[in-house]
């Protein structure tokens, strides 16, 4: 299985929205990036973490890495449920867990643990990467119910039919896949 390393670029607020950031990460060669929704909590912790890292030393996530100490790494590895899917694992997997990929970009950005996707997924979720852009699209698939729900009806009442349309078969696959 091959695999691409994925780097921490940006966290910004979604426009209209205090409850929601994207972390926007890329492949090491800056070419490809991909967009992941995060709640008000994480966005605070990784905001603290960028704009004032010499603060967050001896914070507990930090210490436990410290604690640790044993290398491991990170695999995104598919999506669920609008939910990317994690797993954080020693370096020899004898021992992994499943984390959410908001928490798996904290980890990566304070440890230095490698966060990798598998490059399939990754090409299918991705968009060239532009430092300079004003916005980042974000894949429906990888977003929750309640989003989806909220994003047809915006799309409806801005007469967007064609993405209410994408947005309604979204939600319709995966009513489907629960049954």
């Amino acid at each position: 299985m091959k695999r691409i390393r994925l780097r921490f670029e940006s966290i910004q607020q979604v426009s209209g929205s205090r409850e929601l950031a994207v972390i926007l990460l890329t492949d090491e060669e800056r070419v490809h990036a991909l967009s992941v929704v995060c709640d008000e909590p994480m966005t605070r912790q990784l905001l603290m973490r960028v704009q004032h890292p010499e603060v967050c030393r001896n914070m507990l996530p930090e210490a436990l890495v410290q604690f640790l100490g044993d290398p491991c790494e990170m695999m995104v590895y598919g999506i669920h449920d609008g939910q990317y899917q994690v797993v954080l694992a020693d370096r020899n997997f004898d021992r992994n867990v499943r984390i959410r990929m908001s928490d798996a970009v904290l980890l990566s950005l304070i440890s230095n643990y490698p966060l990798y996707i598998e490059q399939m997924l990754f090409l299918r979720q991705c968009v060239p990467f532009d430092e300079h852009a004003t916005g980042i699209a974000i894949p429906i698939n990888t977003m929750d119910v309640h989003r989806l729900d909220e994003a047809l009806k915006h799309a409806i009442d801005e007469e967007n039919y064609e993405l209410a349309s994408v947005l309604r078969d979204e939600l319709k696959r995966r009513k489907d896949s629960k049954e």
